[in-house]
């Protein structure tokens, strides 16, 4: 079942995607006209994933017997993200490839910010600064998500006004269905209600500057509409296998990259069990792959550019298209970056 999230005069509401993939089934319209009413559980995207195998019951028997007043046609509907604002998110490192691909591209734009780029370069080579830590090999790494820069497919990102380098990054999600605290590994698949595309955008020269300090990758990763997802949850009954989907990625209509799940070095089982540990994870919590190897212009040498359009698409699932911008609303291009002193510290009147 793919279950979306779609917005119908102002309001959001939860839809599932008929058989044929042209339209939606409103499942607030079809429950009421079922049932005369729509029961709790059947109101969002987070409910229906809070209610699990009961829910999902529920709406096979309304879309068995929805008639055409109960559908909207998913050509010229707005999606929204299938769980607009989720309780919570992680994202993760789970692809070795593109984590020596990624540092090797933010260390040498790094030393491009600087006044003396191969002196910077070496300087951070010799201090080991900027490459894949230890860490990574011994669990899990992840940052937590803002909820609020969540955001759906077709959306104009609007570049921050502080960066000059953008990027995409091509990921894969599970959201948690069923919580729990200190889930095994072996258990930890069962927890899984379906997954989801995501793309974790990133100011890459605001992630160059702030990442050594080893707090994270702050303004680089936090501004709005920074994380689409979507545009479609689908469950993981409807997936099968979650390592086995072809991944392709299209900047402008020409093919960026081609990758598989089957490339994740930390699998989502791993992911779960390794969070839950004495912590309670909670239905509706997104977790992100990390990117893909290949999939981000860090990586490649690429750029993005005003109006570029990326498209993630993943098997069984759908494709997620973002367009970037970098104008504002009357056509000029402005940037208010804080000043920064690649070489030590912020000048002091920054």
């Amino acid at each position: 079942m793919k279950l979306a999230t779609f917005q119908r005069n102002g309001e959001a509401r939860p839809g599932v995607v008929t058989a044929d993939g042209s339209a939606l089934v409103d499942i607030i319209a079809g429950a009421a006209a079922r049932h005369g009413a729509t029961p709790p559980p059947l109101m969002s995207v987070q409910a229906i994933v809070e209610a699990g195998d009961a829910a999902l019951a529920d709406i096979r028997d309304i879309v068995s017997w929805a008639g055409a007043a109960h559908r909207v046609e998913l050509a010229g509907t707005k999606l929204l993200a299938p769980i607009p604002r989720p309780v919570q998110v992680r994202d993760f490192l789970a692809f070795e490839k593109h984590m020596v691909q990624a540092y090797d591209g933010i260390r040498r734009l790094r030393a491009n910010l600087s006044k003396d780029p191969v002196a910077y370069m070496d300087m951070m080579e010799r201090k080991g600064i900027l490459r894949v830590p230890d860490a990574w090999y011994e669990n899990p790494l992840y940052y937590r998500v803002n909820p609020a820069n969540v955001c759906g497919t077709d959306v104009d990102v609007r570049w921050p006004a502080y960066s000059n380098t953008m990027d995409f990054e091509f990921e894969f999600a599970c959201v948690i269905g069923q919580g729990g605290k200190d889930i095994q590994v072996a258990e930890a698949r069962s927890h899984i209600f379906g997954y989801m595309i995501f793309n974790d955008l990133s100011a890459r020269d605001e992630q160059a500057r702030a990442m050594p300090g080893q707090m994270g990758p702050g303004k680089g990763k936090d501004f709005d509409n920074s994380k689409p997802m979507g545009p479609f949850l689908v469950t993981a009954d409807e997936i099968g296998d979650p390592y086995a989907l072809k991944m392709t990625a299209r900047l402008n209509g020409e093919v960026f990259v081609e990758a598989s799940s089957s490339e994740m070095n930390w699998r989502f089982e791993e992911l779960i069990a390794y969070v839950s540990q004495s912590e309670t994870l909670e239905p509706g919590e997104v977790f992100g792959s990390g990117t893909v190897g290949g999939g981000c212009t860090i990586e490649t040498g690429h750029t993005v550019a005003d109006g570029d359009v990326i498209a993630l698409e993943m098997e069984k699932i759908g494709v997620l298209r973002t367009r970037f911008v970098a104008t504002a609303p009357d056509g000029v291009r402005r940037v208010s970056v804080v000043p920064h002193n690649i070489q030590g510290k912020p000048p002091v009147n920054a």
